[in-house]
Order: structure tokens, then C-alpha cells, then sequence
């Protein structure tokens, strides 16, 4: 049974009295510092790999600065209002999927995005964060660890707005959104035997996925990860020379502002995707093992926030947003190296970007609110 509604002594209490100010404003210092020092060094990056534009700089302040005042609000919010919300923010997010499929705007060959005019974003990502909230308020309806028939419940809301985002096309963001509601699945205790069985389920689907499923480019994309030379020119352009770009940086790199590759416009999506070729050209491995450092701060502190959140709700869903970030750096990192098929995943904090980066602010807000309940609760 979820203890969500188990009676927690001191939840009434005066919280304002001598308290930090971080703790009236709901902002957990531990996971803001990193954040914030990792968001520095990514406008120095940006700035770089944009060859020194102004203006891409102030457009990447103003996503902060709005995605900061919604990390805020967030923040403000508490678990209990999450766990009643959920439901209502998973359907709006469905609805929006279904809106782009017949009014959203297309870009690069994909319609992923909706216009309002003055504003266009991508609902996909903002499912990002809907997905674990619907699939906790799943689990703490229907009790944990999962049953099969609540399981299947599960499983039928992490594929349905997986599907959506498939034939917009967008593979690798629907593969996150699914994984952001799995990880619930898997935190809230399946068994093993349920594990095996979708590994399973996975191989035997394999050859139809690769078949049917997977568009042309998609496929050429996986298989150019084993042979990238078999297309200097074409498909394996993107990682032959991200790879350069990482090697040439050596340990101590060649200096800010003084990339080749992306100055060049050898480095496609510079910018956004490829962004941290540009930091390891330029900042060399130290560079990068500083920027992983800050992210390891952010994983560790979100884990801890899960670890020792007070109910099955806030545990669910600050561990999931804590290792889909995780998975973020990882897919986009393995992407550049060439260790993983190119799927156009940004890297978290320092690619240029508007709802993506909303959408993990608003994540951070909602670990704050956890981890600042918990110190409500325990006073």
C-alpha cells in the first residue's frame, strides 16, 4: 500500500520561522549551485560554438531566465498539489501530441512543434515531465510494488504518448519519454521475472521494429555507428568529425574561441547536438571531466532527494527525473563519441534550446519541492 497518506508528525508546523532563506523560497542550495555552474560554463561554450554571437547568447539568457522563474515556481508547489495534478497534466500533454499530428509545424522534415503565433514549442518535451507524475500517481493509487494488472495500466500510458511522438518522427525523444515513465515502473519494484520477460519481448521484436518501424534514415543512422567511413560524405560526416574534434583537444585543449572544426563549419549542430565536441576542442578532457563533474553533483543530489523523500509519490518521481537527466548526458555524450546511433538529443544546460530546457528546470523545481517538503516534515 502507498504511504502517501500516511500522518507525518511536524507537516503543520510553523516552517518559517528561523529558517534559511533558500528554505522560505523552496530551493534546495545542494542541486541550485551545480545547476547554476553548469549553465555558466555551457553560455561559454555556446558563445564559442556559435562564433561568438551576442545574439544567440541573449536568446540562451532569456531561456534561462524564463526556464529559471519556472524552476521557481515549481519549487513553490507541493508534492501533494504534483500527486493531484498529474493526471490532468499527462492529459493535456496527450491532447497537445495529438494537436501537433494535425496543426503543428514542421522543420527539417519533422513536425514536432506547435505555433502560437508569438511563441512555438514542443509538446514532447514537456511529456518529458508529465510522463513520471501520471505513472507515480499510477503506483500510489494502485500500490506498489506493481501487480500485472496495474503494470499493464502502466505500460499502456508510457506507449501511448510514446507512439505519438514515433510518427512525428521522433525517435529519440519518444524513447525518453517512454524510459522517463519505465524508470517509475522499475523503482516501484517489478519483479524480475517481468524484467526478463520484456527483455524478451524486445528481441523477438527487434527484425519487425528495424522492418517497420524504423524510417530509412533511421536505419542508415544505427548502421553508419559500426562503419562510419562506408559514408565520409553522407551519413557518417557527423560523427567522423565530431571524433576529430574530441581528439584534437587534447587534455588541456586549444582555447576559447579557438575551435577549427566548428569555426569552420566542419562540426554540423555545432550549437545544440554536437555541443560538446566543441567544449572538448576547445577545453581538452580536463574541460569535459569539469563539465561531467558538475553533472555527477546534480545526479548525485537528485538521487539523494529520492532516497530520502518522505512518500512512494515524491520517491517515484524524484528518482526518475534524477536518471532521466542522467540518461540525457549519457545518450548525447555516447552520440558524439560515436558509441551510440546519432538520435539528435541535446545535452542538458548547455545546448541552445527553449522547451527543452524549460522542461528541465521545471524537473529541477519539482526535485526542490521534494527535498524541501522532506525538511518541512522533518522539523
Amino acid at each position: 500500500m502507498s504511504d502517501y497518506d500516511r500522518n507525518l508528525p511536524g507537516h503543520d508546523r510553523d516552517f518559517a520561522r528561523a529558517t534559511p532563506i533558500a528554505q522560505l523560497l523552496h530551493l534546495d542550495v545542494w542541486l541550485l549551485i551545480p545547476v547554476l555552474l553548469v549553465i555558466s560554463g555551457g553560455l561559454f561554450v555556446l558563445y564559442s560554438a556559435s562564433d561568438g554571437s551576442s545574439a544567440t547568447l541573449m536568446r540562451q539568457l532569456r531561456n534561462f531566465s524564463i526556464a529559471s522563474v519556472a524552476m521557481a515556481v515549481a519549487a513553490q508547489i507541493s508534492v501533494d498539489q504534483y500527486r493531484r495534478w498529474a493526471p490532468a497534466l499527462y492529459l493535456v500533454g496527450l491532447a497537445l501530441l495529438v494537436a501537433v499530428v494535425f496543426f503543428g509545424v514542421g522543420a527539417k522534415g519533422a513536425q514536432r512543434w506547435l505555433s502560437l503565433g508569438f511563441i512555438r514549442f514542443q509538446p514532447s518535451e514537456l511529456m518529458k515531465l508529465a510522463m513520471p507524475l501520471m505513472v507515480a500517481w499510477w503506483y500510489t493509487k494502485y500500490g506498489v510494488p506493481p501487480r500485472p494488472i496495474p503494470l499493464l495500466g502502466s505500460l499502456f500510458l508510457v506507449l501511448l504518448p510514446a507512439a505519438c511522438i514515433v510518427i512525428q518522427p521522433d525517435l529519440g525523444t519518444s524513447l525518453l519519454v517512454a524510459a522517463s515513465g519505465l524508470f517509475v515502473v522499475f523503482i516501484a519494484g517489478i519483479s524480475v521475472w517481468y524484467l526478463l520477460a520484456a527483455v524478451g519481448l524486445v528481441s523477438i521484436s527487434a527484425w519487425p521494429a528495424w522492418t517497420y518501424l524504423l524510417k530509412d534514415y533511421q536505419r542508415q543512422r544505427i548502421l553508419t555507428l559500426f562503419d562510419p567511413e562506408s559514408d565520409r560524405l553522407g551519413a557518417g560526416w557527423n560523427i567522423i568529425q565530431s571524433k576529430t574534434a574530441i581528439g584534437s583537444g587534447g587534455w588541456s585543449g586549444k582555447g576559447w574561441l579557438q575551435g577549427t572544426q566548428s569555426h569552420l563549419d566542419f562540426l554540423p549542430e555545432s550549437q545544440t547536438d554536437f555541443i560538446i565536441a566543441v567544449l572538448a576542442e576547445e577545453f581538452g578532457l580536463r574541460g569535459v571531466l569539469i563539465l561531467l563533474l558538475g553533472y555527477a553533483l546534480i545526479v548525485a543530489r537528485g538521487f539523494w532527494i529520492g532516497f530520502t523523500a518522505q512518500t512512494t509519490f515524491a520517491r517515484l518521481v524524484a528518482s526518475s527525473i534524477t536518471l532521466t537527466f542522467f540518461v540525457y548526458i549519457f545518450v548525447n555524450i555516447g552520440m558524439v563519441a560515436g558509441v551510440l546511433p546519432v538520435v539528435g538529443v541535446p545535452l542538458p544546460l548547455v545546448s541552445f534550446g527553449g522547451t527543452s530546457i524549460v522542461t528541465l528546470m521545471l524537473g529541477f523545481g519539482v526535485l526542490m519541492a521534494i527535498s524541501t517538503e522532506k525538511k518541512m516534515i522533518t522539523q
